[in-house]
């Protein structure tokens, strides 16, 4: 015979299952809306009241994917499979985060999983199709870099007799040199949706890896007074919202230095217009125009995000392969002063790391999956002490005792990083020691965020920050180029 306390339990777990449907919807209606926040605030609080029903997890780890925690939709998606190992939404979500995290091979046994239980279902046939290539294709990379005499795109052109037919009236380069008034006509003649003769293309990416090479991975830059420069943060392939800032702020000069901090491509569909843009102007101006590699400026992400796609559609493959080469030439890091440190995402997985170090880097390559380099381009700061596991499944998350320990020891006095989407299009943390500038608004055309720009003067080296909103840009949609199977519907 039952107890009347069991009846009580029983009637109080039915309560908290009608409570955890009642939450998951109010999540699913801010899903919709795109607030991705209160969305996993929401999915959250329905696990907390029902932590054994897969779905909540599953639609967590979609909502984390839109925010780029991809370490966090990783752990949400297997979670889900743990309680139910037959449900083949998990399988999918899993499957998702291991590609954006560029872990194929273990996204590949998950799309065969699905495959195998729904033989008749044409997307997941799709996606184990389209995953198989690239693990293939990553293969006969591997098999072709272990050639010890794999040689550069740059041998095997012949630009100088590339031929510029005669129909073509777009911006040249002027005796092979890039010029401010070609400078000017090429973002003119992108803006309005023309595309670059090829053989422009090829010389400015010559020219900019000639340039690149010759830089330390930690460039060192001394201001005089009453000198200021200006740091944007990502721009992801925003070409309409490049054009702005140098609208707002002036065009590069010579007395009005820049720094990018990466991200410049994937994503937005405009990557190789703010690539060749950002590139001519430090051809034009290579010591007052300055960029650094940010996590994006990589194969794995290029391939996913919609660089690679981007270029060959509007290129060939070879040039991307020139792209690449340039990429793995970009600074890690900036000191100005020898006060400030900038990075596109942050600072160490382990203490003791010196700019020493950082000058010491091999960047020439792909980023490796731990250590300094990785960090440099993967990290992110956290509220509280220590460090933990980081929400991207890449590098840490580094809390404000590590920074204080980092600035003491390297003799700095804060750092500037850039890597994540902020409501203001920037953020002081740390106790003003560390500051995060983005400067891609509305990102993908849906987070509504402002962007923004630092100006750092000489004199005193105090941060100041300009806010702008995103303005219109013709009707091509964020991630045109990107792989199918980081294009996600809602399911």
């Amino acid at each position: 015979m039952a107890h009347e306390s069991d009846y009580g339990s029983e009637e109080k777990m039915a309560e908290g299952g009608k409570d955890a449907e009642l939450l998951k919807e109010k999540a699913n209606k801010y899903f919709k809306e795109k607030d991705y926040e209160n969305a996993i605030k929401y999915y959250t609080e329905a696990l907390e009241l029902n932590p054994s029903n897969a779905i909540y997890y599953s639609n967590r780890s979609l909502a984390y994917l839109r925010t780029e925690c991809y370490g966090y939709a990783l752990a949400d998606a297997t979670k889900a499979l743990e309680v139910d190992k037959n449900y083949i939404k998990g399988y999918y979500r899993r499957a998702t985060s291991n590609m954006a995290l560029g872990k194929f091979k273990a996204a590949l046994k998950d799309y065969e999983t699905v495959v195998r239980v729904r033989p008749n279902d044409k997307d997941a046939r799709m996606k184990y199709q389209e995953c198989n290539k690239i693990v293939k294709q990553k293969a006969f990379e591997r098999a072709i870099a272990s050639d010890e005499t794999k040689k550069s795109v740059v041998d095997s052109l012949d630009i100088e007799n590339m031929m510029i037919e005669d129909d073509y009236i777009g911006p040249k380069l002027e005796d092979g040199k890039v010029t401010l008034k070609f400078m000017k006509e090429m973002m003119d003649w992108f803006k309005d949706q023309k595309k670059l003769h090829r053989k422009c293309a090829y010389q400015i990416l010559v020219q900019v890896k000639d340039v690149l090479s010759k830089l330390p991975s930690l460039v060192e830059i001394t201001l005089q007074e009453p000198e200021k420069i200006t740091i944007c943060g990502d721009t992801h392939g925003q070409y309409y919202d490049l054009l702005n800032i140098f609208k707002l702020n002036g065009l590069p000069s010579e007395t009005n230095p820049y720094l990018f901090n990466g991200d410049f491509v994937d994503r937005g569909s405009f990557s190789v217009e703010v690539i060749l843009t950002l590139f001519g102007f430090k051809l034009l101006y290579p010591d007052n125009f300055h960029l650094l590699r940010g996590n994006h400026e990589t194969d794995n992400m290029n391939q996913m995000y919609g660089f690679e796609g981007e270029v060959k559609a509007k290129y060939t493959a070879q040039m991307f392969q020139l792209f690449s080469e340039v990429f793995q030439w970009l600074p890690l890091a900036q000191c100005i002063n020898n006060k400030v440190l900038v990075m596109h995402g942050g600072l160490f997985s382990e203490d003791g790391v010196t700019l020493e170090d950082l000058r010491k880097i091999d960047r020439n390559r792909q980023p490796p999956d731990s250590g300094p380099m990785c960090d440099l381009l993967w990290s992110d700061p956290q509220p509280q002490s220590g460090r933990s596991i980081s929400k991207r499944g890449v590098s840490c998350q580094f809390g404000p005792d590590v920074t204080e320990h980092f600035l003491e020891q390297n003799k700095l006095d804060f750092i500037v990083r850039s890597h994540e989407v902020k409501a203001e299009g920037y953020e002081v943390t740390h106790s003003g020691k560390c500051i995060t500038v983005f400067s891609a608004p509305n990102y993908c055309d849906q987070m509504g965020n402002k962007g923004a720009y630092i100006h750092l003067r000489a004199s005193d080296l105090k941060p100041e920050f300009h806010q702008f909103t995103a303005v219109p840009h013709p009707n091509v949609k964020p991630m045109a180029y990107a792989n199918t199977l980081m294009q996600l519907g809602m399911m």
